[in-house]
């Protein structure tokens, strides 16, 4: 337990540093865009995590190698594990509520972050998503991996252009 609050301090602090604007005194300069923001019950001192591309990359690195309904051929993806999120989180069970950009939400069940499960792919073929085509965040289930992962349920919970999260337990 004292090492997962560890872990979600660290983050937490991670996440503050990676998404803060800048002092008074420096020179203007861009603050980071937020990508995602995890809400609910979640193990952190924050009514809300947020997460900006430097914070997601910061986090273990899981690729796919796999093909979807949505494009053709194999595709590489790359971004945080969906099952590594979670425990970093300290979240064993209920559903998250994903949402993308136009408010479209499906809900996933913490049951589906596993090893080997869905990731928060945020590269596809090691270049950034751009919204227009499905990012900048896109949930990648392994879908080459087993038949259980090439269900309509399965497909219908790939959200892209994800940009929240929210945790129901």
């Amino acid at each position: 337990m004292f090492a997962r609050i560890q872990k979600t301090a660290g983050l937490a602090l991670m996440t503050m540093t990676c998404a803060t604007g800048v002092a008074a005194q420096d020179a203007p300069t861009a603050t980071p865009e937020v990508l995602l923001t995890i809400s609910g019950e979640v193990d952190a001192p924050e009514a809300a995590l947020t997460f900006d591309r430097a914070a997601l990359m910061a986090l273990p690195v899981t690729t796919i190698e796999t093909s979807t309904i949505w494009t053709e051929g194999t595709h590489t993806f790359t971004g945080v594990s969906l099952a590594d999120l979670m425990d970093q989180l300290g979240v064993e069970d209920g559903t998250l509520l994903a949402t993308a950009i136009n408010d479209y939400t499906v809900e996933i069940p913490v049951s589906d972050a596993v090893a080997g499960g869905p990731i928060i792919a945020y590269l596809m073929d090691d270049a950034e998503m751009p919204v227009r085509d499905k990012g900048p965040l896109w949930i990648i289930y392994p879908y080459d991996s087993s038949a259980a992962f090439r269900s309509e349920v399965v497909y219908s919970r790939s959200i892209w252009q994800l940009d929240r999260i929210e945790v129901d337990r």
